[in-house]
């Protein structure tokens, strides 16, 4: 009997061999996944970010005002914004005292892949902060791709988001959040955002992303009101809420 229980005991550890091989290769294929998902992909966003920033920056520059200089006006808001197109920048510093990230037109992961905030133009078209009443409403990953929204959690009634563009600082102030929503509830981006409390129409911001971390399964909303505007001069001087 001994004779015929060494075979077998061998095609056992034989298989125990390959299959934690096969496992250890799985491991080594998903720490790679994981890597770049949640790395690489954060070094190729930043990369197309800040070239597509430093683009903007170079158009701003380059476009003169009525008496001729180059500082940007009023004049410079377009009359109308095509998806991928560059808004201006988002300033958060309860993210960070450095926080900026490029405003793009549009949602789709091709948008926000850039590593970017992307406008929502679906279901609701969001109103541009220069708009008389609206809501300017704006998505950008938590996790990989850049993951500028990975804190916005850290937002808290009060604190201070700033949109930057050609001439004018808008100057908003975070009214609510609500930490979890479905991801199918568009109607916290809607131009009177639901569960904001607010009931009449204003001029609103809305930054949303995936919750918890690392899942798409729900979404955080942050709500804010403008409250003021500040021109931008030449030297694009900073406005109190950002030195």
């Amino acid at each position: 009997m001994a004779g015929h229980r060494g075979p077998s005991r061998g095609r056992a550890a034989a298989a125990a061999s390959v299959l934690g091989e096969l496992l250890i290769t799985f491991g080594v294929l998903l720490g790679l996944f994981v890597a770049y998902s949640l790395w690489w992909t954060n070094v190729i966003a930043d990369r197309q970010a800040t070239a597509a920033s430093h683009h903007l920056r170079d158009q701003w520059t380059q476009q003169p005002d009525a008496s001729g200089d180059s500082a940007s006006s009023s004049s410079h808001h377009p009359a109308k914004l095509a998806t991928g197109d560059s808004v201006g920048f988002l300033h958060i510093p309860a993210m960070g005292k450095d926080f900026t990230v490029l405003i793009k037109m549009g949602t789709g992961t091709d948008i926000l892949n850039e590593g970017v905030a992307g406008v929502y133009q679906d279901p609701y078209a969001a109103a541009m902060p220069w708009a008389k009443s609206g809501n300017f409403a704006l998505a950008a990953h938590r996790d990989g791709h850049g993951a500028k929204f990975h804190n916005l959690d850290k937002l808290h009634k009060g604190d201070a988001v700033v949109v930057e563009t050609a001439d004018t600082w808008y100057i908003y102030r975070v009214d609510s959040t609500l930490p979890q929503t479905s991801k199918y509830n568009t109607d916290v981006i809607a131009p009177i955002p639901k569960g904001s409390g607010h009931t009449h129409a204003g001029r609103y911001i809305t930054l949303t992303t995936c919750t918890p971390v690392y899942t798409s399964r729900y979404r955080m909303a942050v709500w804010g009101t403008l409250v003021r505007t500040v021109p931008v001069d030449a030297q694009r001087t900073l406005p109190p809420e950002l030195r």
